[in-house]
């Protein structure tokens, strides 16, 4: 990842002005799903950066905010799991754990929240949470379901990882998914 963290935020907020990137032009028919990648260790200066862009006035678009944990916990509220999940994990494990919340929140559950109303031209669609809600949702499977749809509208993805434009790897750590649709920013 080049440059310092402020600076490659300040390419980030210049994409936001683009009009090739808010109109999807270049992209060959492709989606336009934008990765932010940046480590782990900067995560609180990309969350304040996060906060300033979504009050930024100035910017020719209508940033939406999707916080990916913020959604799994909206949904385990829906189901009425949230408050059983620390007595199940106590009873039956971790990994047990893990596999019923996953039967239950779906990635159709995310696609189904961030998508509560339908996006409009002028829109981007910001992801964030992505680390947070490791490891009952991962990005290429939410980005997957998502790309029927948000059609043309813009997704910017604030990423605490690597994508080298075929994969990503959370953290940089966790093992590679595989997954090409996306550009990275810088």
């Amino acid at each position: 990842m080049e440059g310092n963290i402020d600076e490659r935020l300040d390419r980030v907020r210049e994409l936001l002005k683009d009009p090739d990137f808010l109109e999807g032009n270049g992209l060959s028919n492709e989606v336009n799903i934008r990765m932010f990648c940046y480590e782990a260790k900067d995560e609180m200066r990309v969350r304040h950066f996060t906060g300033q862009i979504m009050a930024d006035q100035s910017l020719p678009c209508h940033l939406i905010e999707k916080n990916l944990y913020e959604i799994f916990l909206s949904v385990c509220e829906d189901k009425r799991i949230l408050p059983r999940m620390a007595d199940m994990e106590a009873k039956k494990g971790k990994e047990n754990l893990q596999k019923q919340i996953e039967k239950a929140v779906s990635v159709q559950a995310y696609v189904d929240k961030i998508c509560d109303r339908e996006p409009e031209k002028g829109d981007v669609i910001t992801l964030t949470g992505i680390g947070d809600v490791f490891p009952f949702m991962r990005i290429h499977m939410v980005l997957e379901a998502l790309q029927p749809r948000v059609g043309r509208v813009p997704i910017l993805v604030m990423y605490p990882g690597t994508f080298d434009g075929r994969h990503v790897k959370l953290f940089d750590r966790l093992p590679a998914n595989p997954y090409y649709r996306a550009f990275n920013v810088i």
